[in-house]
């Protein structure tokens, strides 16, 4: 079968206001913003939404659809971003978190991890006061003031190195970044992150527009210190669209994701009544989940000299094994402590 998908590329430069665009034309910018990351399939999507998402980006619906080309992963060695949200790369991915759950963790964390890979990374300068904005630049190569200065940094870098771009939502909101994105298509070969320091994309249906890769953060792992705090249902990639992703991968992260829906269901019973009103089934998944949810912890390098733990990294194939032992009940011998703040299982 073909594959076909969303030209997001052309949709983030001719709609930069999205979600209000979205809801104008009767679009609800949570379908949107699936069919972006892929998390729908452009292949069951009825044909009356592509149309109205034509008319939005002024193009033909065949314009709006690429067929056959594939979004290549980004392999990152972070379990739970490898397994339920991988970066795409060339794509556009966006961090959506409230202060103080972990995000700028995450974000020095894959620059550090990028940075050995032999990336050139860029930064533009966010508006505002962010003293923040220090925890991640730890990596960065060149920091700019200016859209036009981060340009021609971007362009005179990716001639020699593949190029990763951060920016703040500010420059999002006022249409810089979409500009900038255009500037050098087929220039430039750019994988871009932006990020909401002020907290305020948690509160909108489509915070950036469309993305590639989303990464939605969760409170609750947050609040238990359970990091990286991403949530493993609602954070997704484009490169999980069928044609993107071997059946393997894809196999494993269903069932992951089905065993961590039905475990976070049956949490809220466990925390109102105890396991005993649990039938044997139900308890033998709450337990596979708790693990699973343990294992997806992970240390990191750039943490390393605030939590005295070293850093792991987890090549994805292991990472898919330890899984599916998990899922399949390989490890039910096992105690919860055993998979919490490790690296690899075995």
């Amino acid at each position: 079968m073909e594959s076909i998908h969303l030209n997001v590329a052309l949709l983030r430069r001719r709609v930069p206001n999205l979600t209000k665009a979205a809801r104008s034309v009767g679009l609800r910018p949570a379908t949107v913003s699936n069919l972006c990351t892929g998390k729908i399939a452009l292949g069951r999507t009825e044909v009356r939404t592509l149309v109205a998402l034509a008319s939005l980006a002024e193009c033909s619906v065949d314009e709006l659809i690429i067929r056959g080309e594939k979004f290549e992963m980004i392999e990152t060695g972070i379990k739970t971003i490898d397994l339920f949200a991988p970066l795409a790369k060339g794509g556009t991915a966006g961090l959506v978190a409230r202060p103080g759950m972990g995000q700028l963790v995450v974000l020095a964390e894959i620059f550090y991890r990028l940075k050995k890979e032999g990336c050139f990374i860029v930064m533009l300068q966010p508006e505002g006061d962010h003293p923040e904005v220090s925890d991640i630049t730890a990596d960065v190569d060149s920091i700019h003031l200016t859209i036009e200065e981060a340009e021609k940094a971007v362009v005179e870098a990716s001639k020699t190195q593949e190029v990763i771009f951060v920016s703040d939502r500010s420059h999002v909101q006022n249409g810089s970044i979409y500009q900038l994105q255009e500037k050098w298509a087929g220039e430039a070969s750019v994988t871009t992150f932006l990020v909401d320091l002020k907290g305020e994309a948690v509160d909108e249906d489509l915070p950036y527009g469309p993305l590639e890769t989303l990464w939605q953060f969760d409170m609750d792992l947050s609040a238990r210190h359970m990091y990286p705090a991403i949530h493993p249902i609602y954070s997704t990639s484009s490169v999980l669209e069928g044609a993107n992703l071997d059946q393997e991968h894809f196999l494993t992260q269903q069932r992951a994701q089905k065993l961590l829906r039905r475990y976070r269901e049956l949490k809220s019973i466990v925390r109102a009544s105890g396991m005993d009103p649990l039938s044997e089934a139900d308890t033998q998944l709450f337990k596979r989940g708790e693990k699973l949810e343990s294992y997806l912890t992970q240390p990191f390098f750039v943490a390393e000299a605030f939590t005295g733990v070293k850093g792991t990294h987890v090549p994805m194939k292991k990472m898919l094994i330890d899984v599916r032992k998990i899922t399949d009940g390989s490890y039910d011998h096992k105690k919860v402590e055993e998979f919490s703040m490790v690296g690899s299982l075995d």
